[in-house]
């Protein structure tokens, strides 16, 4: 199928496109945070020629225990993430968990993510896809890549085509997820924009009982092997101290250690991607 192309805001993206940067922390902790995270992230992005997309996630919906942090909430979340659009005239994304949320959410946000969890969701789908926002779909840890067609179907029945389509590992027994490099190809071959979700993918859900453990180890290792199949975005999760953050700090990236790893996925880029500019 032809390769589609999604505008968002000033960036376009596309699996034979330059590669653009979904980055932020797991959590919105407070607008301070997420304004110096952003400004940071852009610095780098804006420096290396890289189309930048702040990710932070109002609320967290789908925690190990009830009793772990799950962020600011829906008022405060799109408080910060209008603030971090306004100031870096960037796209913002978030996560939404229910149909009220995508109503309130698509006035600011620029992208709405659709949970691993909740890809099947069909009612929650729909009502994303109506939103009129663009659309990044989380491909389920239970899920075959060649079944995100279906829910493809259900967002494109809305006559929102704006649509993306991420990889973030499949489950491999228990605590375990694998990347399965296949995925980001056989995605692709809907059309639509494939995006690697690095952080994620070396998760280890539930590995630490009450909280998710991770290798953050092997994020630049998911990352640079899937920009060199060709995908039109990386998202990579970012803190100042990821062993102090609320939420996923075991398979975040250290900030200062983003710089060394954006540039390298540059230019595997830039070596796939010259094939489509001829």
């Amino acid at each position: 199928m032809e390769s589609k192309s999604v505008k968002i805001g000033n960036l376009n993206f596309g699996n034979q496109l330059p590669i653009n940067i979904i980055s932020g922390p797991c959590q919105i902790e407070s607008i301070e945070h997420s304004t110096m995270i952003a400004g940071e992230v852009k610095r780098i992005c804006d420096e290396l020629n890289l189309g930048y997309i702040f990710k932070g996630s109002f609320d967290k919906a789908n925690r190990s225990s009830y009793e772990s942090q799950r962020g600011v909430g829906l008022e405060k979340g799109l408080k910060a993430l209008e603030a971090i659009k306004k100031e870096f005239s960037c796209p913002v994304l978030t996560d939404i968990h229910t149909e009220e949320q995508c109503v309130y959410a698509s006035e600011i946000v620029d992208i709405l993510q659709i949970p691993a969890f909740l890809c099947r969701q069909t009612d929650l789908i729909l009502k994303a896809g109506h939103s009129g926002a663009a659309i990044n779909i989380k491909k389920g840890q239970f899920l075959a890549p060649w079944d995100m067609t279906n829910i493809v179907d259900k967002v494109a029945s809305t006559g929102n085509d704006r649509i993306l389509l991420s990889e973030r590992g499949t489950s491999f027994g228990y605590n375990t997820l694998v990347t399965d490099m296949r995925s980001l190809s056989i995605m692709a071959n809907t059309g639509y924009p494939v995006v690697i979700d690095a952080t994620h993918s070396v998760q280890q859900p539930g590995g630490m009982g009450k909280s998710s453990g991770g290798q953050r180890e092997f994020v630049a290792t998911i990352a640079k092997a899937s920009v060199a199949v060709g995908v039109a975005a990386v998202f990579i999760e970012t803190h100042e101290n990821p062993d102090q953050a609320p939420s996923d700090g075991p398979n975040m990236v250290p900030i200062k250690e983003l710089r060394p790893l954006l540039e390298t996925l540059k230019e595997i880029d830039e070596v796939i991607k010259k094939r489509f500019s001829h």
